[in-house]
């Protein structure tokens, strides 16, 4: 028992530190990032206006022979809206079953798509997310494909290339789209844009040599953005450029890591993909697998500062007379686990399952995932899939918990054994502990078997937590009553009466809602089944704990501490059902009824 109960408080302790560092360290990051957000964005304003001031006619530098044109870093941020923004140049519609934008003819840039079956929140009327946007937006963010030239090639498809629309002007899964170029060099570039019903398009490009003489050029792809998520991401998920290229495999940088980097140059690769995740979204490119690629990821600060995943491939030979294909994919929206799976087997992408964030513990949180999704499919609710999930796991492990409960059962049948040693030997613990384990072999138990129901319990909090945290599936779910997010906390307060009063809780007050003291309460009823603990110090622990989790929890994913609360409720049917059957005494009753006799004082 005195095992189990150090246990419990090592826990205790582990989630009371997790907890202080979200509220004094990540919360406090997050406002700052906030404010540096503001105020940068007010810093390139002022340095945009001061330089076109003293040089008016300034351009961009022309890039150096071999490399990837500069992305715009000196464009001013527009005060006009998104619609504005758009309407400022010629477009191609894009209209699939998921998404809806267009492709910007300058440059052939996908910089304007918005997610059809996702809005910022729970609101029906919530706007939809709005993934890529125009760079002169302050959330400028886009993916570009385009070529890098020389004097025989002449001016190639690049940032400022008006492409020209050949035939078909609107995007469908059905309807490809269809951009021509052709540049004073006798190069004639066609590109055919296509997209699925999902989140992939197919960038095919093909350069017709009619002039007399080779060329050779290079396909460069990229994804830029000029801003970051508004929120900090947490320890457990990476937000930020990814790719998976080369021998080195996955590579995660994030925003700050990037920033103090300035560039990164992994080796050459044939295969793969790279681009920038969100916590939900994702932007990534796959080059072709016909050219040698280099993949780069950097952070630029002239101008505008922004942060860039791109590649370039090795020279592309054209002969005269002849042309030569290549070919880009571009993903561009939810990160869904179903349809991501399905673009890494059918179209053989390398590892595109790990731009979701699975974690170190993959083995575990993918399988926690199937399971509740599987479920969600025959009863139609998350939280509902999340009740018969901890009813599985509990199935599972029933073996070992219920040697481990019945191990326990007959602990509290020898406490009064175990008191009589601690009596005899108060002043010599080593034959205090002698004396224990003589017992212990004696009576055939293992004083270890009562930490194992809740040593399987946390590698499955953990999963779960990690699950309602990454996955979109999870996002705005609902489940009864007032939840209408299980990734979410529970939005209700104990200290408005869970909205029965009529104000807002104080801000500074911390978050804790229904099923937080839902929560709390099944965890005090599963502790007080065991006798309270002869030391003073552990038998205030055991008292409190219950309150502090219920502080900590409220904080956490609905879907987490219903889960919990569900799974405590399962942990006092079954601890009751095995100590009646070994004969031990269940303490519930007798433990809350000690809570309110009266104690006496020191007088009597």
């Amino acid at each position: 028992m005195e095992n189990n109960r150090n246990f419990f408080i090592t826990i205790a302790l582990s989630v009371l530190i997790l907890t202080l560092w979200q509220v004094f360290y990540m919360n406090p990051r997050v406002e700052q990032q906030r404010e540096a957000a503001k105020v940068e964005q007010q810093r390139v304003q002022e340095q945009k206006k001061a330089a076109e001031a003293a040089n008016p006619g300034a351009g961009t530098p022309a890039p150096a022979p071999g490399a990837i044109p500069n992305a715009p870093g000196g464009d001013a941020v527009t005060a006009a809206s998104r619609d504005q923004a758009l309407a400022a140049s010629r477009r191609v519609k894009i209209d699939t079953p998921s998404l809806m934008g267009s492709i910007n003819l300058t440059g052939a840039r996908l910089d304007d798509l918005r997610l059809k079956h996702y809005t910022e929140t729970v609101d029906k009327n919530s706007p939809e997310i709005e993934l890529l946007n125009p760079q002169v937006l302050p959330t400028g963010y886009f993916a570009e494909i385009g070529f890098v030239g020389n004097d025989k090639t002449g001016t190639v498809p690049g940032a400022e290339t008006v492409w020209s629309v050949d035939g078909n002007p609107t995007l469908t899964p059905s309807t490809p789209v269809t951009l021509t170029y052709t540049n004073d060099k006798g190069l004639t570039f066609k590109r055919t844009v296509s997209v699925d019903n999902d989140y992939m398009f197919t960038v095919s490009d093909t350069v017709q040599n009619s002039g007399s003489s080779a060329v050779s050029l290079f396909n460069y792809g990229r994804v830029t953005r000029y801003d970051k998520p508004a929120v900090a991401s947490t320890y457990v998920l990476h937000e930020g450029l990814i790719g998976v290229t080369g021998t080195e495999g996955l590579a995660e940088y994030k925003y700050s890591k990037i920033e103090s980097d300035k560039q990164i140059t992994p080796g050459k690769s044939t295969d793969g993909w790279l681009g920038i995740t969100d916590k939900y979204w994702a932007v990534t490119l796959v080059p072709t697998e016909k050219q040698p690629f280099q993949p780069r990821y950097a952070y630029f600060e002239d101008g505008r500062h922004r942060y860039q995943s791109d590649f370039l491939t090795d020279p592309i030979n054209v002969e005269a007379g002849q042309s030569a294909t290549v070919e880009t994919e571009i993903f561009a929206g939810a990160k869904e686990v179903a349809k991501i799976n399905a673009y890494e087997a059918d179209r053989h992408i390398r590892q595109f399952n790990l731009v979701i964030d699975w974690g170190w513990f993959y083995f575990i949180t993918k399988p926690m995932f199937w399971l509740i999704d599987t479920l969600y499919k025959f009863f139609g609710n998350f939280g509902l899939a999340i009740l018969a999930t901890t009813v599985i796991v509990k199935a599972i492990f029933f073996p070992l918990a219920n040697k481990s409960y019945a191990s326990m059962a007959n602990m509290k049948k020898v406490q009064p054994k175990m008191l009589e040693i601690r009596e005899k030997y108060a002043d010599d613990k080593m034959k205090q502990q002698q004396a224990m384990m003589e017992l212990y072999k004696t009576e055939k138990i293992n004083p270890l078997a009562g930490c194992w129901p809740v040593a399987l319990q946390i590698p499955v909090f953990f999963s779960l937590y990690k699950v309602l945290y990454i996955t979109i599936e999870m996002r705005h779910a609902p489940f009864f009553g007032w939840i209408h997010d299980l990734a979410a906390p529970d939005p209700t307060s104990i200290f408005n009466l869970f909205g029965l009063l009529p104000f807002a809780a104080p801000a500074f007050l911390p978050h804790m809602g229904a099923w937080a003291v839902v929560m709390g309460i099944t965890m005090f009823l599963q502790m007080r089944m065991n006798p309270t603990p002869p030391d003073p110090t552990q038998a205030a622990i055991f008292t409190w704990m219950p309150v502090i989790f219920t502080f900590m929890m409220g904080s956490f994913p609905a879907g987490l501490v219903i889960y919990w609360a569900w799974n405590n409720t399962l942990s006092i049917l079954q601890q009751g059902v095995i100590m009646k059957r070994q004969g031990a005494k269940i303490e519930l009753w007798d433990n809350l009824m000690a809570l309110f006799r009266k104690k006496p004082s020191p007088a009597e």
